[in-house]
């Protein structure tokens, strides 16, 4: 199995017009890359998407919004 760059979330996160909190973003996950995907980012690996979302949320690239959270461009990393 492959595993998916955590920063392909943050842009799922920008690309919807609605906040999110960690149980709706997990659901959100799953639903676009599938139950069963592990996920990694430029110093984790072999995540669950909430293992994903906790990591991104400690890393502090999530962004209060009404509702719950957002993210934002310059909260992902281009390397």
């Amino acid at each position: 199995m492959s595993s998916i760059h955590g920063h392909k979330v943050l842009q799922m996160i920008l690309s919807s017009e609605n906040a999110f909190t960690k149980t709706t973003l997990i659901d959100a996950i799953h639903k676009q890359f599938g139950n069963d995907s592990r996920f990694h980012t430029c110093s984790a690996e072999n995540m669950t998407a909430a293992e994903l979302v906790d990591f991104l949320e400690r890393k502090g690239k999530f962004i209060p919004a009404e509702g719950g959270f957002t993210t934002s461009e310059n909260k992902i990393c281009h390397h």
